[in-house]
């Protein structure tokens, strides 16, 4: 039985919203005004990471954030020795890169003698071209020209996430301005523009073509969007302060993500009276006691004259405990801790981060100039304001209709989440003592939801996180979840742990291959726990080395980024189950990236994909955490072996509905107050204080949208807003609910042929490899839903997978 049929008034709402004309296809592309091709603009400048950013009503997962741009003076060429060049590891680019090697004074010389070639070999192109050279001149030769410093560049940016520290960071700053100076002479060439248009008009119809060519016409297409936003249709003044804007947001950026890493490091939290942590799992009070001991050593060892011999390892039991503002640190706080003061003074540090409550990291002023900047960007090309800018090449049409599309869920999720709400302050009122009586607490308070939450649910469900850990320890749930792909995609993961040069020893490398081949497909590093101390927060898929014919590069590879929770003495990283879904996110990503078939390299795996689309195989393989034959797959007890209790199982899919409606209209909220900031809102007058603050547009969309759950006065949420200030989600941020509707779809095709129908699931999933997984960018992403699932997408799919049907 087909759940999910759609009735002619949903069709006709999603063909209004979702269905991309020939216009809109051909419509200007959002930011990538650095180079030419997505994949150039990802590998250089944007990097384009993926993130994992399921909301709960703890904590947001943060985005990986782009390369960034400030300015100071890289290495001069001359003072670049042949020497220097010929033993530098950033520019032996034959296989991975030399982690255990690599250093940050490596970069400046990597980075000058190889902008020296790129300024070179470009110019020599231009010189070549005409209004009839043909395509396989222009950008296949773009893309090797561009590869060596990609190569490099994508390399330090990666580090700069996973191992970050002073040197590297001054490292990256300086060299940056040079890097997109080279990107914005590609963007802005008149000759390489002319190339591409001559390229385009030789084109016949676009019916019937091969997927070669139709790899051809989309980058050519994306080229020619990206050059158009890059400036390459200004002149004068005009083009000089568009790249004089485009420098500065960069270098804003930056200072942003810096500041939100740096607020977060800062803030610790000793406990030592053992009340205060009175009931909460013993893997969280082992966490915050080896984050003491952890910082003992460091205390002791800083000054190289004592060792770790010296510190005595911390009671979990007894403690001292150090809480922090990291992932798990700061869910765990929020969900357990009973002490309400214990979590307001978490709550708050972690709501305040990188605001004007600490000047020195103060994010308050940089978001106000990224706003002016980016609307004046906008309006240089002809746009009325950045959403505008950034929707021209998403698959959402306008703004109109992803309002559309969010007051649809609204509808349904707003009176579940108020609902939902009620039920959670009854519990508190009931069983929370005096504090929560109708005389002392008119509502709960933001560090109360959470976990009265968890309380609810443990209570509902007779099931509790800490029970279900043991049954998730990392290595088997790799296990499962590389069963699962077997499975549905017929593609065998292999450790391959010593083959590839790690940057931390808890990376692990693994090489994928095609079951009926036996051919080696692809490769990914996975780095799974949390570091505070030098990584940066969240999850993320980034891309190592990227697949193109031009280059010769036939394998590509990834980067799986995660921050879970690290294991502790013998005992393994015993996950929770939202950090199960992460990570099955994140392959999702990879999966995309690594499977594809596309060897164009600017539509490869997920180059070319529109923003709006790009979550659609991360979203849909979480839904795979809820499967019987994939979770027993991996569900079992880490010490014992004994698989997960039916009974246990049946609670977990239960628990999946769960506080739906909230989770729903949080993130409806985020996406909201990030194009209504891009679209409507007036920074100038708001930094002045003459119209709304950005603070007062918070509050205004929380009244719309979570009026439930009012932001406190001294929110600074938007400070430490990493995805929109400081990532690839400006004006897009709507992406995640956008392509839930598809990814919900997507999987709805599993549950029309029977989940438990083996040789079905592994039919379609093939049609899954051979189309989401396939085709990349090389191919419009409603085409390649089409393809898939025979229709277009049905957004009922998504409100019965979150029981707001």
């Amino acid at each position: 039985q087909n759940n999910d049929k759609t009735s002619p008034s949903v069709t006709a709402f999603l063909a209004k919203l979702m269905k991309i004309t020939s216009t809109a296809a051909t419509a200007l592309c959002v930011m990538a005004s650095y180079s030419v091709g997505a994949r150039a603009f990802s590998t250089l400048v944007s990097r384009s990471a993926l993130s994992r950013v399921r909301n709960s009503a703890a904590v947001s997962r943060s985005h990986r954030v782009p390369l960034a741009m400030v300015s100071s003076t890289a290495t001069p060429a001359d003072a670049v020795t042949d020497g220097a060049v010929a033993s530098n590891p950033l520019l032996a680019q034959e296989g991975l890169p030399k982690f255990s090697i690599i250093s940050p004074s490596d970069l400046g010389p990597a980075v000058s003698h190889l902008l020296t070639k790129l300024d070179s070999d470009f110019s020599a192109l231009e010189e070549t071209l005409k209004a009839d050279t043909p395509y396989d001149q222009v950008l296949p030769a773009i893309e090797r020209i561009q590869s060596p410093l990609g190569y490099a560049w994508g390399v330090a940016g990666h580090l700069n996430g996973v191992k970050n520290g002073d040197e590297l960071r001054k490292a990256y700053e300086e060299n940056q301005p040079g890097v997109v100076q080279a990107m914005t002479k590609f963007s802005q060439s008149r000759a390489l523009y002319d190339a591409l248009v001559s390229i385009k008009e030789s084109w016949g119809p676009s019916e019937d073509i091969s997927f070669e060519e139709s790899q051809q016409r989309r980058a050519v297409e994306n080229s020619l969007r990206e050059m158009t936003l890059g400036g390459v249709g200004l002149d004068g003044a005009e083009k000089e302060r568009f790249n004089e804007i485009k420098m500065r947001i960069a270098e804003l950026s930056t200072k942003f993500s810096n500041h939100v890493l740096d607020a977060t490091k800062d803030f610790s939290l000793t406990v030592t009276d053992a009340a205060d942590l009175e009931g909460v799992p013993s893997s969280a009070k082992a966490m915050w006691a080896n984050a003491h001991y952890m910082h003992l050593v460091a205390e002791k060892t800083k000054d190289g004259e004592g060792t770790a011999e010296d510190v005595e390892q911390v009671d979990p039991a007894t403690g001292p405990w150090r809480l922090s503002l990291d992932g798990p640190s700061y869910v765990a706080t929020l969900s357990h801790v009973p002490s309400r003061s214990v979590r307001e003074k978490v709550y708050r540090a972690y709501l305040t981060r990188a605001s004007e409550f600490d000047e020195e990291k103060n994010n308050v002023p940089i978001i106000y100039e990224i706003l002016r900047l980016k609307e004046e960007r906008a309006k240089l090309l002809g746009f009325s304001n950045f959403a505008e800018l950034s929707l021209a090449a998403k698959m959402a049409p306008s703004v109109a209709a992803v309002e559309e599309l969010s007051d649809f869920i609204l509808q349904k999720s707003l009176p579940a989440a108020e609902k939902e709400l009620q039920e959670v302050l009854a519990l508190a009122r009931a069983k929370g003592g005096d504090e929560y009586s109708d005389a002392n607490l008119d509502k709960l308070k933001p560090w109360d939801t959470t976990f009265w939450s968890e309380r609810l649910k443990e209570s509902k469900f007779d099931l509790t996180a800490e029970q279900l850990r043991p049954y998730f320890a990392l290595p088997a749930v790799l296990d499962g979840m590389f069963g699962l792909v077997d499975r549905i995609f017929n593609v065998e993961v292999k450790a391959a742990d010593g083959e590839a040069e790690v940057w931390n020893p808890d990376v692990r490398f693994f090489n994928i291959y095609d079951k009926d081949t036996k051919e080696h497909i692809s490769s990914f590093y996975l780095d799974p726990y949390s570091r505070p101390a030098d990584k940066r927060g969240g999850a993320w898929m980034d891309v190592c080395i990227g697949k193109s014919e031009a280059c010769d590069q036939k394998i590509p590879v990834a980067y799986l980024t995660c921050n879970g929770s690290p294991p502790v003495g013998d005992t393994p990283s015993l996950m929770t189950f939202n950090e199960v879904e992460t990570l099955f996110h994140e392959f999702g990503h990879g999966l995309q990236h690594m499977l594809t078939k596309a060897n164009v390299g600017d539509v490869a795996g997920i180059n070319g994909v529109e923003w709006d689309a790009v979550e659609l195989p991360s979203q849909f393989m979480e839904n795979w955490c809820y499967d019987r034959p994939t979770v027993y797959g991996f569900a079992k007890h880490y010490e014992t072996g004994e698989p997960l209790p039916e009974e246990m199982f049946e609670k977990l899919k239960e628990q999946k509905t769960f506080n739906a409606g909230m989770m729903a209209c949080r993130q409806l909220l985020f996406g909201q107050l990030d194009l209504e900031l891009h679209s409507n809102f007036d920074p100038v007058k708001g930094e002045s204080g003459e119209g709304e603050s950005i603070f007062d547009v918070q509050k205004r969309m929380a009244a719309k949208y979570s009026p439930y759950n009012m932001p406190l006065d001294e929110d600074r949420f938007l400070c430490g807003f990493s995805h929109i200030f400081a990532g690839g989600y400006a004006a897009g941020y709507y992406s995640y609910k956008w392509a839930e509707v598809m990814s919900a779809d997507a999987f709805g095709a599993f549950e029309d042929v029977g989940l438990d129908n083996e040789e079905q699931v592994k039919e379609v999933g093939m049609r899954f490899r051979d189309t989401v997984l396939s085709l990349g960018g090389g191919v419009e992403p409603m085409d390649v839903f089409k393809r898939f699932r025979g229709r277009e997408p049905n957004p009922e799919a998504l409100l019965r997978h979150n029981g707001l049907a």
